[in-house]
């Protein structure tokens, strides 16, 4: 993973003295501080968390609550608790990167925006596979379907919510057709994960809408044709050029 995730200004996870949070938040918030401390770099691989009792004191929550969180964090790969050793964190090669935690965290602090443009080509690959298969076996009822998707993005374009969201739907339903639910399911989760960035959705315009509009055309179009090759490779294309697009300028590809 790219990870040039402190930027200036980054806070420090384990060392703000403001450490207190509400009661409500308790686990939750434990579990998201400490895995973000470890995918920036904060506590690097080999080293060990401070000991339960100061994390408690520094979030301001039982002991209990620490060790239940400690243990969320572990099962998602990011330390192992030894007898002796205590809590030490692991490396990235250890981590579920499809844990929505854990994704998330990358996301927000990918200064350098290497995970989304990791995850975009990740999601080229895998949809543009499942518009193969789709286009290779369609129905004349999921023809009608994937019509029916396009036409409500056309018919939504002057609404960027309601765009947005038709155009989901149009590769959520792609997905689905493809009968590939292995592929269907990780791309949901990498999908939904990065629609909730503001870094992925970015500001479009009219013009942009316009564009990725055409591009879903290309894939439909493709797939009534039964080009399997030409609607993966339509796919692709849309996903990488889309992400181009919306991906700020002054940000380094890591």
């Amino acid at each position: 993973m790219s990870l040039d995730a402190r930027g200036p200004g980054a806070r420090s996870f384990l060392g703000a003295e403001d450490a207190r949070i509400p009661a409500a938040r308790l686990g939750v918030a434990v579990v998201h501080d400490l895995v973000s401390a470890i995918v920036t770099g904060e506590v690097q691989p080999g080293e060990s968390l401070p000991p339960e009792d100061a994390l408690s004191a520094h979030f301001g929550v039982s002991r209990t609550v620490i060790r239940e969180s400690v243990k969320r964090v572990e099962e998602k790969g990011l330390v192992t608790v030894a007898q002796g050793r205590g809590t030490q964190a692991q490396p990235s090669t250890s981590w579920n990167i499809l844990d929505p935690v854990v994704l998330s965290a990358l996301v927000e602090n990918d200064s350098s925006l290497g995970v989304l443009d990791e995850l975009a080509t990740v999601r080229s690959a895998l949809e543009g596979s499942m518009s193969a298969e789709v286009a290779a076996r369609r129905s004349d009822d999921e023809l009608n379907r994937l019509r029916a998707a396009f036409a409500h993005m056309e018919q939504t374009i002057d609404d960027e919510a309601d765009y947005n969201q038709a155009d989901a739907d149009f590769h959520f339903l792609v997905m689905t057709l493809s009968g590939n639910r292995l592929a269907e399911n990780i791309t949901n989760i990498l999908f939904q994960r990065a629609r909730a960035s503001q870094r992925f959705t970015g500001a479009p315009t009219r013009e942009a809408f316009e564009k990725t509009l055409t591009e879903h055309g290309r894939v439909l179009g493709a797939i009534e044709a039964g080009d399997a090759a030409a609607a993966e490779a339509a796919m692709r294309a849309h996903i990488v050029d889309a992400w181009q697009r919306r991906r700020p300028p002054n940000a380094k590809h890591g």
